[in-house]
């Protein structure tokens, strides 16, 4: 066998032990914090706690610390800058898709968090995204899932009537259309 080829071979195991480790380390992190117990452990098992493709991995999220930088112009009748791929009104309950600052879709309805589980306000990146996921914390479906914040934080398809655990819930139709719109990386601000 040549070096170069062992080394390969090396780095792989090494990889896949990292992987493990790391979903030890989550179910190990879920089970302390009491998230996962009895049944609701056994459920998650064996349902799984991801149902569909992910586009990417929480694992691949960006460093939180990266923040973005709102920067330009502000977009004509909303709170947000030109920099932002899609902008949210928290108080109007409204959000917007951009593109070189310019309103491409919106505004539309959307339901933030509550007092007890706010949206968080600032400027955020797309993280990853997913067309289906479940929350690990409620065990709640989360169609056409773009995550952007620490915590789950996402926009999705929800109830409109409801409020969210501080995602940003669309109805179907613009749950899809954001999904499909927003990449990895795109800015995001919340006001």
């Amino acid at each position: 066998m040549r070096p170069t080829e062992g080394g390969r071979m090396r780095a792989r195991g090494r990889s896949r032990t990292a992987g493990l480790l790391a979903v030890g380390v989550a179910l190990t992190g879920a089970l302390t914090a009491g998230l996962l117990a009895g049944p609701a452990l056994t459920g998650a098992l064996t349902a799984g706690l991801l149902a569909g493709p992910a586009l990417a991995e929480p694992s691949e999220q960006p460093d939180p610390t990266d923040r973005q930088v709102a920067t330009g112009e502000l977009v004509p009748g909303t709170p947000c800058t030109s920099s932002a791929r899609t902008c949210v009104d928290l108080e109007s309950r409204s959000t917007w898709l951009f593109d070189a600052g310019q309103v491409v879709a919106g505004p539309v309805a959307m339901r933030p968090g509550d007092p007890e589980a706010p949206t968080p306000t600032g400027t955020f990146a797309v993280q990853w995204k997913a067309e289906q996921w479940t929350s690990r914390e409620r065990l709640t479906q989360m169609p056409w899932s773009v995550f952007f914040a620490q915590g789950g934080i996402a926009f999705h398809q929800g109830d409109l009537s409801t409020p969210s655990a501080g995602c940003v819930k669309l109805a179907e139709t613009d749950a899809r259309q954001w999904f499909d719109y927003l990449q990895v990386g795109d800015q995001v601000q919340i006001h």
